[in-house]
């Protein structure tokens, strides 16, 4: 993808987290704006409209496979004490099936769906590509989830061939539980520990089957009219701060969100963390007919572009309320510098803001904490005492920013106790207070 398209190599998402990230990405703008800073802020509000609903209103199919999290659980306790407070027993909130199906894939734009993550899926279309029950039925699989999702995804392609479509796939991989086949485990034979091969397996599946989905397009001659984007949801959950080798005492079986496997080499922190090992991703544009082959984009981005690049790539009219820009233009020919804006962030109680090369990380109330990126990835070199107008102007900007977000303002702390741990391992110097 990145030989036949453009990489960027400063990609970025809205959260360190899978659900506020991915409800950035389907509707285009920053979570916050709608109060989803975290997981437990969920679930995405109905009024909220998703890229979904906007293409299959400009006459696309829709279809959506694999991890949705966007819809009410057991994490919900805040807005079930809003909207349902019948449905709280004991500290946890039960939704009926009725309340949770308006927040499903096929109450918010996607026509066609295979829900789900590990063996369990909620479809409207089987394996064969024969329709099912408008709303859904309950598919049970022994099969490996990759594999069940890459074969979905494949299924729903089959089935266009009268119309233009847009396909949302939300690989379960890596994650935990890590589980992979023996074919793909022998790719990687060698000492290392058990949870990184498989979780190298499963990386190896999902390129696999983003091959198998290329090959279709060629075989339907649709490879070069279908623009790809590749990107993730969040940084990897290192386990670090527990100041023990995640590798050396989580077995492959063990569900707990530690360690999947993962690495963030060369970046600096982790999932659960504004800094870059928490935001920065992989990110991918491939499209034959609209952008060059082979291109390098060192400027940041973020995938609130993706949203609003697909929207401009469908021929739809300007959306005023999307926060991202339109890469296109900047892709085509020679290609021009994107525009100069500032990038930014919050989740928990932290807040950062991106400038060029500048980055200002808040940390509760934490000394602020700004880098150089382009001298450095975070390497524990705070230039805000050497720089504080530049790190003064960003936080004046971060600041204003918040003010137009639910609830405004930035977040003053105190650190929760992963926070707390996850800055003194990685900022050291900045000793955060959990006061």
């Amino acid at each position: 993808l990145a030989r036949e398209g453009v990489r960027f190599t400063d990609g970025y998402v809205t959260a360190p987290q899978c659900s506020p990230s991915r409800a950035a990405l389907l509707t285009g703008k920053y979570q916050q704006r709608f109060g989803f800073d975290s997981i437990s802020e969920g679930p995405l509000p109905l009024e909220e409209k998703t890229l979904a609903d906007r293409l299959r209103g400009a006459g696309y199919a829709t279809g959506f496979v694999g991890k949705w999290h966007l819809d009410p659980n057991a994490a919900c306790l805040r807005w079930a004490q809003r909207e349902h407070p019948q449905s709280i027993q004991g500290d946890l909130p039960r939704i009926t099936p009725e309340i949770g199906r308006k927040f499903s894939p096929g109450a918010r734009g996607f026509k066609d769906f295979y829900w789900g993550e590990l063996d369990t899926y909620r479809r409207n279309f089987d394996l064969s590509g024969r329709t099912l029950c408008a709303e859904g039925e309950v598919h049970h699989t022994q099969d490996d989830r990759i594999e069940e999702q890459t074969r979905a995804a494949l299924a729903f392609m089959q089935r266009q061939d009268k119309k233009p479509f847009f396909l949302y796939l939300a690989y379960h991989a890596p994650h935990v539980p890590l589980a992979a086949t023996k074919s793909y485990l022998d790719r990687f034979p060698g000492e290392m520990p058990e949870r990184r091969r498989t979780a190298l397996a499963m990386m190896a599946a999902v390129d696999d089957g983003v091959g198998r989905m290329m090959d279709l397009l060629e075989a339907k001659g649709q490879r070069t009219n279908t623009l790809i984007a590749f990107s993730s949801d969040n940084g990897a959950p290192l386990g670090a701060h527990e100041g023990k080798a995640m590798a050396d005492v989580l077995p492959v079986g063990k569900p707990g969100p530690a360690w999947d496997g993962s690495m963030n080499t060369p970046l600096t922190g982790e999932k659960g963390m504004l800094a870059e090992g928490g935001i920065r991703v992989p990110f991918l544009l491939s499209w034959p007919k609209g952008v060059p082959q082979g291109k390098v984009v060192t400027q940041p981005v973020i995938t609130l572009d993706l949203t609003a690049t697909i929207h401009a790539a469908a021929g739809l009219p300007t959306e005023p309320s999307l926060d991202g820009i339109d890469l296109l233009p900047y892709l085509a020919g020679p290609g021009k510098p994107l525009p100069s804006r500032d990038l930014f962030w919050r989740f928990w109680n932290q807040s950062a803001v991106r400038s060029g090369e500048w980055k200002l990380l808040l940390a509760g109330s934490a000394p602020p904490l700004l880098f150089n990126l382009e001298k450095n990835l975070e390497k524990k070199m705070n230039g805000f005492q050497r720089n504080r107008a530049i790190g003064a102007a960003l936080q004046k900007r971060l600041s204003n920013w918040t003010t137009n977000l639910q609830p405004a303002g930035i977040p003053a702390g105190p650190l929760n106790k992963p926070e707390t741990a996850w800055y003194r391992f990685y900022f050291s110097a900045t000793e955060p207070s959990t006061r």
